[in-house]
């Protein structure tokens, strides 16, 4: 689980970072929503299995919540803009 979250993270923050006009902008931070839609679906997915417990699916939540703000914070600022 931990290495789904940590390999989305890398792909949102490296577009985020990529950004560098308001269409870009629009784009990472769509990119970022859809990597967090997609987090939580194998999160959801590894609950119902079983394979880990709600404990830990709360927290792989909330960490891919976390990496989805940060994504959208770093394409806000690469066009000048305050982060929402």
């Amino acid at each position: 689980m931990k290495k789904i979250v940590a390999l989305a993270s890398a792909a949102v923050l490296g577009l985020g970072v990529a950004a560098c006009d308001s269409g870009a902008e629009n784009a990472a931070e769509e990119q970022a929503e859809a990597t967090d839609d997609a987090n939580e679906a194998a999160i959801d997915q590894a609950e119902d299995a079983g394979a880990i417990t709600d404990e830990q699916a709360d927290a792989a939540e909330e960490a891919s919540e976390e990496q989805k703000d940060a994504a959208e914070d770093a394409a806000d600022a690469t066009d000048g803009g305050e982060p929402e």
